[in-house]
């Protein structure tokens, strides 16, 4: 079984459905056209499919009600939005694994001549506690035969009395040092028996910790603009609120991270509004109904999202950033181009794109087996196929008129349309219910 609850819960339904059914895997994968291994692990909680339409076709073979339906479409696209979020997780850790190898970079500024020159002559029974300014060197201003005075011998150091003899070497020499006002001390001398050079050490890890901060900014700066709100919380959104969570409300804490189909609050009603400031026809009164579904799935599709009919994290930032329009012609305006590219049969074309889709150029109706029919004339995927078409195409509606002419142009009928020929001559049918 998944260890993800959302997974689980979506299993959960189908194995309920399933199991009410009293069909076996074999019956069921027969009728609903899916292998039995996939519905096995669908079952188990150990996949999720990535259309819905696979789920809809299963859910409808087990005889699932409009509820159920539903219900099942919201709690996929809860497991689907857990499963692409799972599958982001292990590259976000592989980068942060590599974020701290970056100060590394700046090791080639970090004095490298200086470190080179005092790491080979650190002697191993050199006092740690040395001071790490008392480097030996040589005054600008001293005598030409003096020399420097941490300046040791080629011989071997006594075993004894080395260490307090350095020790004190290197206290006299940062008393000089100290007493020598603004003079930089110079680089040691490559043969000096002198404490490790530690300052090296310090610069690098300075630059370490500046790095860090500048890489952990970076970071913050990129969830910032990849959530949607401002580092600083301030916005010119709607109302000129101020605060990122404000100005985009779907990316608070109030609304989940999925909005589907059934819910009503004001995180549908954010939805709603956003469509409506893209020229859609939708109602705002908060319901996520048939209408607002036809209205989210034809946004996914011009804006080049997966057309799920959910509102996910994609579609979330898309509605607050993409340009995309949604303004239609209006009926009149179908009205006049339907009749004139069917001049033999004006008033019964307009009858049938009447019936199919009340006229509106965005209207996408889900079949049962999952698929879907779009636009003006509801041109099936299977059609869409046929013509070398896709979804988006099918939303233009002069697209969409001409490919029904070329349709009719087969037989000269509406045979594609069975279910509306007997509407050929009633009047316009009232628009639905904007929700």
């Amino acid at each position: 079984m998944s260890a993800c609850p959302e997974t689980e819960r979506f299993a959960a339904l189908l194995r309920s459905l399933k199991s009410r059914s009293g069909l076996s895997y074999e019956a069921l994968a027969r009728k609903s056209g899916l292998a039995g291994s996939t519905l096995h692990r669908y079952c188990r909680g150990t996949s999720v499919p990535q259309d819905y339409g696979s789920v809809h076709r299963l859910a409808t073979v087990c005889g699932a009600t409009p509820d159920e339906l539903r219900t099942l479409h919201r709690l996929w696209a809860l497991a689907d939005a857990a499963r692409a979020a799972a599958e982001r997780g292990p590259v976000s850790q592989a980068a942060g694994r590599t974020e701290p190898e970056a100060p590394r970079e700046a090791e080639p500024n970090a004095e490298p001549n200086a470190e080179r020159k005092a790491e080979p002559n650190v002697e191993p029974n050199a006092e740690p506690s040395a001071e790490p300014n008392a480097e030996p060197s040589a005054e600008p201003n001293a005598e030409p035969g003096a020399e420097p005075i941490a300046e040791a011998p080629t011989t071997a150091p006594p075993p004894a009395s080395t260490p307090t003899q350095a020790q004190a070497q290197a206290q006299a020499q940062a008393q000089a040092s100290a007493s020598d006002g603004d003079r930089a001390p110079q680089p040691p001398a490559p043969d000096a028996a002198s404490p490790p050079a530690r300052q090296p050490r310090r610069h690098r890890l300075r630059v370490t910790v500046v790095v860090a901060a500048v890489l952990a900014a970076v970071t913050v700066s990129a969830w910032v603009l990849s959530s949607g709100r401002s580092p600083s919380g301030d916005g010119d959104g709607a109302g000129g609120r101020k605060t990122g969570e404000a100005v985009r409300p779907l990316f608070s804490a109030g609304c989940p991270p999925v909005i589907a189909m059934g819910e009503h609050d004001e995180c549908v009603r954010e939805v709603q509004r956003l469509l409506h400031a893209k020229g859609a026809d939708i109602g705002v009164d908060g319901d996520f109904g048939p209408q607002t579904l036809r209205r989210v799935t034809a946004f996914q599709v011009l804006a080049g999202l997966q057309p799920n009919g959910v509102v996910a994290e994609p579609t979330k930032k898309a509605l607050y950033t993409s340009p995309v329009r949604m303004g239609v012609w209006s009926p009149q305006k179908v009205r006049q181009r339907v009749r004139e590219v069917f001049p033999e049969v004006p008033d019964k074309a307009v009858a049938i794109a009447d019936c199919q889709s009340f006229l509106d150029p965005l209207h996408i109706l889900p079949n049962t087996n999952g698929t879907r029919n779009w636009g003006l004339f509801q041109i099936s995927d299977a059609r869409l196929r046929e013509l070398g078409g896709t979804p988006r195409k099918a939303l233009d509606p002069e697209w969409n008129i001409q490919a029904a002419r070329k349709l009719w142009s087969r037989d000269r009928d509406f045979g594609d349309w069975p279910h509306c020929e007997r509407a050929a001559e009633a009047p316009r049918s009232p628009a639905p219910k904007r929700t």
